[in-house]
């Protein structure tokens, strides 16, 4: 008997003729064993029942060796092969196997089965049809019938799928190469015509599966690879279409169509590479230089088109050239409309054009696609922050300055209001009340925006000024009367005036 858990029951639940292999005897005066070869056969036996595939396979190769006639020593080789997963090692076996016994209806049945995976259903056919000839046991008989009528139908589907093709039916044509190939699944050929359906049809990941299996299946297959590199550049990604151009060229270096594939790949690819490394040292002017390049070295495949923009988008935004950011992320997404990276870029650039509403929206809709990103609810909480704040009093407004400004910006535009709004200046009781409280407000945004902690907190949405959004405050230190702010020299850093002004 066959323990249950054993490789040779698994491989009988997928080839049940192959339990004939353990209880199978064979006759030493009709094969000729000799001592070393039966002590390689039976060793053999046990290690491929213990699942030591590998070592049995050598015992197996040795048996062979010491007694090339011996077609028990073939017949456990394509089994070890075949436990493998190496059905084109175990084929040439099988065959051997029939050449020196003729009536071996396993072995026959066997290779018929993998002939029919390759999708050689004539020869399949032939097999299946021997065995029936061969006095099979019953259940060789039953499984040989039964492959027939599989392959009689394989034939017609073939058959029918090549008339859709040739007629641009290539739904129809997939629909019959998918029954197919369940059952021919080695079959390379159907592959590589499936996988053209699929360009048709506009499905080119689907195409790349199939021609990826049809590049393992058939030898030095590099029409396989050559069109699965232009797939992976069609769809922009470079980085695989470079590698598997490569594949083309290892087994053919003077490959013509691979070899042009290959500089044009190359090129875009390194273009890609060093602009973003400019995005990771910060040299977001560099970087937008380069991937302008990009497009231009490849103004057909609109995929790098789409992509050099989002990440020129993305430049502008950090570079904190909003306007430019704003233009650049938008032309992404009227073709991408639910591109997150622009999203994101085009929102902080709103931020910093004091647009709260927009890019709210912005984060809104990217938090739709993306509803588990953090920079992306970090960013929508901010932005509500920053329009609950403007409602309120703006630092950056009450100076004139952008929310980018630099400190000495902020420090000149204080100093020309401060002289401007100053109360001396004023000789009218009720200008000179508005003066005052404009002269504070100026003094209080100057005061929040230079220092650099107390600046952070306000960008944040937080006004440090503000008693209730501070936890425990004791009130607004700026709000105070003019009388406090009387000697305060708006042309230094801080503390009183060394001068008066005095108006005539």
């Amino acid at each position: 008997m066959v323990a249950p858990g054993s490789v040779t029951s698994r491989l009988g639940s997928v080839f049940p003729f192959l339990l004939v292999l353990v209880d199978l005897q064979y006759e030493g005066a009709e094969c000729g064993v000799n001592a070393d070869v039966e002590k390689h056969l039976e060793l053999g036996k046990k290690l491929l029942a213990a699942g030591q595939l590998a070592d049995a396979l050598s015992q197996f190769h040795a048996a062979v060796d010491g007694d090339p006639d011996n077609y028990i020593a073939y017949y456990r080789r394509a089994t070890v092969f075949l436990a493998m997963g190496k059905s084109k090692a175990a084929l040439p076996d099988l065959t051997k196997v029939i050449e020196l016994k003729m009536d071996f209806t396993a072995a026959r049945l066997q290779r018929g089965h993998l002939l029919l995976k390759q999708g050689k259903l004539d020869e399949a056919e032939d097999d299946f049809k021997k065995v029936l000839k061969s006095n099979p046991s019953e259940n060789e008989e039953k499984e040989a019938q039964l492959q027939l009528v599989k392959s009689d139908e394989m034939q017609r589907l073939r058959s029918q799928a090549l008339d859709a093709f040739e007629s641009s039916d290539h739904i129809a044509a997939i629909t019959f190469l998918d029954k197919i190939l369940e059952v021919c699944v080695w079959d390379a050929e159907l592959r590589e015509l499936r996988a053209e359906c699929f360009i048709k049809e506009g499905e080119p990941r689907k195409a790349i599966s199939d021609l990826k299996a049809a590049s393992k299946l058939k030898n030095d297959n590099t029409e396989a690879f050559y069109k699965i590199s232009t797939l992976y550049y069609q769809l922009g990604d470079h980085e695989l279409s470079l590698s598997e151009v490569r594949e083309c060229l290892k087994l053919d270096q003077d490959h013509k169509r691979c070899f042009a594939h290959y500089k044009q790949v190359k090129k875009l690819n390194k273009l890609i590479e060093s602009a973003e490394e400019l995005i990771r040292d910060g040299r977001y002017s560099d970087a937008t230089s380069k991937y302008e390049s990009v497009m231009k070295t490849e103004p057909s495949v609109s995929e790098y088109t789409i992509r050099s923009k989002e990440r020129i988008c993305h430049c502008f935004s950090k570079d904190e050239q909003p306007v430019e950011a704003i233009r650049v992320c938008s032309e992404v997404l009227q073709m991408e409309p639910d591109n997150v990276n622009a999203l994101k870029d085009r929102a902080e650039a709103y931020l910093i054009e004091e647009m709260y509403d927009e890019a709210i929206q912005d984060y809104e809709t990217a938090q739709e696609h993306n509803e588990n990103d953090q920079q992306i609810r970090e960013g929508l909480e901010k932005a509500q922050r920053l329009l609950k704040q403007s409602q309120k009093r703006d630092y950056y407004k009450i100076l004139g300055v952008k929310r980018n400004a630099k400190k000495q910006e902020i420090i000149k535009a204080y100093r020309k209001l401060a002289l401007q709004w100053h109360p001396d200046n004023f000789q009218n009781e009720e200008e000179k009340k508005k003066a005052e409280k404009k002269f504070i407000d100026i003094a209080a945004a100057k005061e929040v925006l230079s220092d650099p902690e107390m600046r952070k907190k306000f960008d944040d949405g937080e006004d440090p000024l503000d008693a209730e959004s501070q936890q425990g405050g004791g009130g607004n230190p700026f709000h105070r009367s003019w009388n406090s702010w009387q000697g305060f020299n708006p042309f230094s850093s801080g503390g009183p005036f060394r001068f008066k002004f005095h108006f005539n």
